[in-house]
């Protein structure tokens, strides 16, 4: 992989704030890319993000935005590209992952989850359309997760939500192959990120076992979504690649 790879490209991620997001962030400004760091509302997470790229020599800006909200998502591609110039790259990676038996769940709890999940990774595509069809070498990279394909207890939302995400990425693909756009999902496996030592543990973690022996690191999956940005991958479209140490066989 060339050092900077990316170099003129500008990516947007969504949920860049911590964890995951934030280590996408890093790898794709590694690579060259400048970086839209797209958070709901913690401003200070995501200029902490912003200046931790701007210390290693790239360039990022902040852009706080609900992707469940139409409106806010149209607003803020339309900011970042005037300031940026372009968008080649979205990372659809802002998700809720609440837990909740099915028998107490509301609806309005299924369809927050699905709303910021789901029509959040819609309207970030529809907003940044444009411009990835203008880049010539545009790529859509959606963020699912492993127990959308095991099942989970007390996650009917989550997995529902992150398995539309695979139709949605296999539909974009087709729909977007004549304009040079990939679409591609990465689905993580048990990925070591801190959390509340309070907060139960997550029923799916206590089940996958990884053939690897460990949780996997949030750069790890961040590699991953570099490559699919990058030169190397034009020619993967339509795919569900799983970064799990081996805890589930696609």
């Amino acid at each position: 992989m060339s050092d900077k790879e990316l170099s003129g490209r500008v990516a947007l991620v969504t949920g860049a704030g911590r964890n995951i997001g934030r280590a996408m962030a890093k790898a794709l400004a590694a690579g060259g890319a400048a970086i839209i760091v797209n958070v709901r509302s913690n401003r200070s997470e995501a200029e902490q993000v912003v200046r931790e790229i701007e210390r290693d020599g790239g360039k990022a800006i902040a852009a706080i935005a609900d992707v469940g909200d139409e409106k806010a998502v149209y607003a803020m591609v339309a900011d970042a590209a005037k300031q940026l110039g372009r968008i080649d790259y979205l990372i659809n990676n802002a998700a809720l992952r609440q837990e909740k038996t099915f028998e107490e769940m509301s609806f309005k709890e299924w369809r927050d989850v699905l709303g910021v999940t789901l029509d959040g990774a819609f309207h970030c595509a529809k907003a940044c359309l444009p411009y990835l069809k203008a880049s010539g070498a545009g790529a859509i990279v959606n963020i699912g997760g492993l127990s959308a394909h095991t099942g989970s207890k007390h996650r009917a939302h989550v997995t529902a939500a992150k398995l539309g995400l695979v139709g949605f990425t296999r539909g974009l693909a087709h729909d977007l192959a004549g304009d040079h756009v990939t679409v591609n999902l990465v689905a993580p496996g048990t990925i070591d990120t801190p959390r509340d030592p309070a907060a139960v543990k997550p029923a799916h973690h206590l089940t996958n076992n990884m053939l690897m022996g460990r949780r996997g690191a949030p750069d790890e999956v961040a590699a991953m979504v570099r490559f699919l940005c990058g030169p190397g991958a034009r020619y993967v479209t339509g795919q569900t690649i799983h970064v799990n140490g081996g805890a589930y066989f696609a």
